[in-house]
């Protein structure tokens, strides 16, 4: 990468991933003689390293979050056929106007998610996506992975593609306005997780990571731990803390600066089908014992996916993890937890702009409190109260 430049390991980074993540792994035939043990990390990023810490610093701004809307056209087409309408792209254009030319949207949003065919686009007046993003001083995004496919030799689970290309895919993004990236993949607890699943999923994630730094992009870093499952609690929290320490172990592997990236995790939730459902509390105390125990303080934001939560609940974890200080900034990249309402009010219909927008700036005025830890659900609809978790959901 160009530009590299040499730093000392500090306190930051050692203390939380380990001496191994910098020398060899223990039990390895290969040491340094003493005299030449001195531990150096590579500063990875080149020029952009200044950029890449004040986008995500932009990102992780107090009260604001992540509006994701970077759905392929297969999960958006499932999406508008709920409402009755047609898979094409001028429908996907219409519905994600809607969502960006909410007037307010950025008191509330400081970046959104695209998709491939959503940055290149523009509205029906000729403005271009990423410009109307701007000009509410939201960060425009885009979604670089190539989706899930089985991964041979494991449990039956899933690797995610889209390695192949994406150094020059990266710098096109980012000549067409992009400043950030987001890469998912995933992990399933009834499935294991295997040790080989966990590792590619880890892997993937650092290889990208660093690819989007050398081209000037954010990286949002998000293994997800899927709700699939009847598990505990305490099961979820074991997994997410071995997710965690290998991701970080991969990442400064790779020397990705981790003041310029941004996470995306799961919260720490028992199994969408365990016989008890944790409090707001509860998951609070879990998720913030696994970030404590895994995320160096140099990230400056966690952005949590829903994961299917209903509306209320993601908003209502989101709040009660931000009753005390933390060492990031907290708060939430959402989709259908930010969409539901909103593309059930619009119905496709025009008349009905205005009313959805309106709920959209409901719901994200609700997750900006929750960010300040200071949101109330009351007078919430029954409908943002309604789950949205879906068995074997593919993304």
């Amino acid at each position: 990468m160009a530009s590299s430049s040499l730093v000392k390991l500090n306190a930051s980074s050692s203390s939380w991933i380990g001496q191994q993540s910098f020398n060899q792994r223990s039990g390895s035939s290969c040491r340094l003689p003493v005299s030449n043990r001195r531990v150096s990390v590579v500063r990875a990023a080149g020029s952009y390293t200044d950029e890449l810490i004040k986008t995500a610093k932009t990102i992780a701004s107090p009260g604001r979050g992540i509006l994701a809307i970077d759905e392929s056209n297969a999960t958006a087409g499932k999406r508008l056929a709920s409402i009755g309408l047609d898979n094409t792209e001028a429908n996907r254009q219409a519905y994600r106007q809607l969502l960006l030319t909410t007037p307010g949207l950025g008191d509330y949003i400081s970046g959104s998610i695209l998709f491939e065919e959503t940055l290149f686009q523009s509205t029906t007046d000729g403005k271009k996506f990423v410009d109307v993003l701007r000009d509410q001083n939201i960060v425009p995004g885009i979604k670089v992975d190539k989706g899930l496919v089985p991964l041979p030799g494991s449990n039956n689970e899933s690797w995610c593609q889209g390695l192949d290309g994406l150094a020059s895919r990266s710098a096109e993004y980012y000549k067409q306005g992009a400043r950030f990236a987001k890469w998912r993949t995933v992990v399933s607890i009834p499935c294991g997780p295997s040790a080989l699943a966990v590792k590619e999923a880890a892997w993937g994630l650092a290889r990208y990571a660093a690819i989007s730094q050398d081209n000037g992009l954010v990286p949002i870093v998000e293994p997800e731990i899927l709700l699939d499952g009847d598990h505990p609690i305490e099961q979820t929290l074991e997994v997410a803390e071995r997710v965690w320490a290998e991701v970080f172990y991969y990442l400064a592997e790779n020397n990705v600066v981790f003041e310029g990236i941004l996470l995306k995790p799961s919260m720490v939730t028992p199994g969408a089908e365990h016989k008890e459902k944790a409090t707001p509390d509860t998951i609070a105390k879990y998720t913030l014992t696994m970030l404590k125990r895994r995320v160096p303080p140099a990230v400056p934001g966690i952005m949590f996916l829903s994961g299917g939560q209903s509306e209320v609940e993601a908003t209502l974890n989101l709040h009660a993890m931000n009753q005390s200080p933390n060492p990031w900034h907290v708060s939430f990249s959402y989709a259908r937890a930010l969409q539901n309402t909103v593309l059930k009010t619009w119905q496709g219909r025009p008349e009905n702009v205005d009313a959805a927008q309106r709920a959209l700036l409901i719901r994200a005025k609700a997750n900006s409190l929750a960010q300040l830890g200071k949101y109330s659900a009351e007078g919430e609809s029954e409908e943002a109260k309604k789950g949205m978790f879906v068995k074997g959901y593919t993304y």
